[in-house]
């Protein structure tokens, strides 16, 4: 009997977080801002997003020109040697002195102080392209948090409405409980004055059990939905008193089918699609050399005397002497760098990520196309929920009448029990069909909203 009940296909369950006050009216708009500010995975994702946009300035900081200073002091002999030498993995140690004809072990202090500049000044727009990559995972990442914002604003809604409808459906359970327990104590008296037969008693115990194990199973369900309200807006499982007044009337329904240019989900997908793109003109930008521009100033200072070449006995075993800075360098210069064989490797890379836009592009159609079908569905579920909306007054008008005739009959000796229980089987359907019509028309609405990217067409009718 619950089967009816409309709910949008991605209405998942989700979260836990901090109480309400017990019994305190909790409005679908609280809800909603509840499931959102208290949703982990939106929180996570928020974090990526400013971690990205944190990104995008260092990606504009790395065309900075790098500055560098260093100062050494040191304690060493300086015999000088002929012959080649290549440093493998940076290791090296040099030393400017005489080549003598045995080793001297004669040692002095000595300082060295620098100050470079090195900037890839020109490289055929990659500094450019990292930059708009950086950019464009920043919008990506920032718009899968919104997506997924909306898809949770979209959860607590249904989840609402499903609690609303489940706790009408409990109060029609009990009023048809009422009703079988009264005609079951009338029903039982009249049988002991032997105004009814017997057998109407036994078949009047049987339908309260009937309707009490109805209402048991109505309870059950309300609690399941009860549960996965409170995890969705993560508070503790408690009777949530909810508004439930919206939900008698009709909203104003758009007639507008058109999806949102700014569907959240389909902005994340697209945006998926740019940061490949741009991924893939940055990597273009390696096939091609690199200008840059170099500078340093070195000045340096040696316990060593200018003429410890001739005069070995030409220097200060001094600290302070030996690092005192006595001469200076500067450089200047511009170079040109080209790995030539980084098209041949980088090729395969940009195919790789082409490839992946055109995979990224295929996904963004296919949710585009899901997208669509699903606002075609809201559609025609609004079309139904209507009618259905117009057609429970009757019904249920049409049912109460019955049953009151039907219940006079009986008293009356003018029909007999099997007539009146269908009566009652009648207007508990009737009921619980108007329930269920009711939440269903703002549930489809919430469908339309979702399929259209815009949860305000939904929010705005309460």
């Amino acid at each position: 009997m619950f089967t009816r009940t409309i709910l949008p296909a991605f209405i998942l369950p989700f979260l836990l977080s901090t109480p309400l006050l017990a019994q305190e009216r909790i409005t679908l708009k609280k809800a909603v801002a509840l499931g959102v500010d208290q949703y982990g995975t939106a929180k996570a994702k928020q974090a990526y997003a400013a971690a990205s946009k944190a990104m995008t300035a260092e990606a504009r900081r790395e065309y900075i020109p790098n500055l560098g200073l260093s100062a050494q002091a040191d304690y060493g002999t300086v015999n000088g040697q002929f012959g080649p030498q290549y440093s493998f993995g940076g290791i090296l140690a040099t030393a400017a002195g005489p080549t003598t004809a045995t080793q001297n072990w004669t040692a002095a202090f000595g300082g060295l102080y620098l100050a470079n500049i090195n900037w890839d000044f020109f490289a055929f727009g990659r500094a450019h392209e990292k930059i708009k990559t950086a950019k464009a995972a920043a919008v990506r990442d920032y718009d899968d948090w919104q997506q997924e914002i909306f898809k949770q604003k979209v959860r607590v809604a249904g989840a609402y409405l499903n609690l609303i409808a489940a706790q009408q459906l409990t109060r029609s359970y009990e009023k048809n409980l009422t009703r079988a327990d009264t005609f079951r104590q009338i029903i039982i008296t009249r049988a002991k004055n032997g105004l009814v037969a017997g057998v109407d008693s036994s078949q009047a115990n049987a339908e309260y059990s009937s309707a009490q194990i109805q209402l048991t199973k109505a309870m059950d369900y309300q609690q399941e939905q009860n549960s996965q309200l409170a995890q969705f807006i993560g508070e503790p499982m408690q009777d949530f008193l909810l508004d439930s007044f919206f939900v008698s009337r009709v909203p104003n329904i758009s007639t507008d089918t058109t999806i949102s240019s700014e569907h959240p989900l389909l902005k994340w997908y697209q945006s998926r699609i740019d940061v490949s793109r741009e991924q893939t003109k940055y990597f273009k930008t390696f096939y091609y050399p690199t200008f840059s521009f170099a500078g340093f100033l070195q000045t340096r200072g040696s316990g060593f005397g200018y003429d410890y070449a001739t005069n070995p006995s030409s220097y200060n075993t001094d600290y302070w002497q030996g690092i005192t800075p006595t001469r200076t360098n500067y450089l200047l210069g511009i170079g040109i760098s080209w790995n030539l064989t980084q098209p041949y490797r980088i090729s395969q890379q940009v195919k790789a990520q082409k490839l992946t836009s055109k995979g990224l592009q295929y996904e963004y159609e296919l949710a585009n196309q899901q997208v669509e079908a699903q606002l075609k569905l809201a559609d025609v579920k609004i079309k139904n929920a209507l009618i259905n909306y117009t057609q429970v007054k009757v019904q249920v008008k049409a049912a109460s009448d019955a049953y009151t005739q039907k219940a006079v009959l009986y008293q009356n000796g003018l029909t007999t029990l099997v007539d009146l229980t269908q009566a009652s089987y009648a207007l508990t359907r009737a009921e619980t069909d108007r329930d269920i019509a009711y939440a269903n028309v703002w549930q489809a609405l919430l469908l339309k909203a979702a399929a259209v990217g815009d949860f305000s067409l939904f929010e705005n009718q309460l």
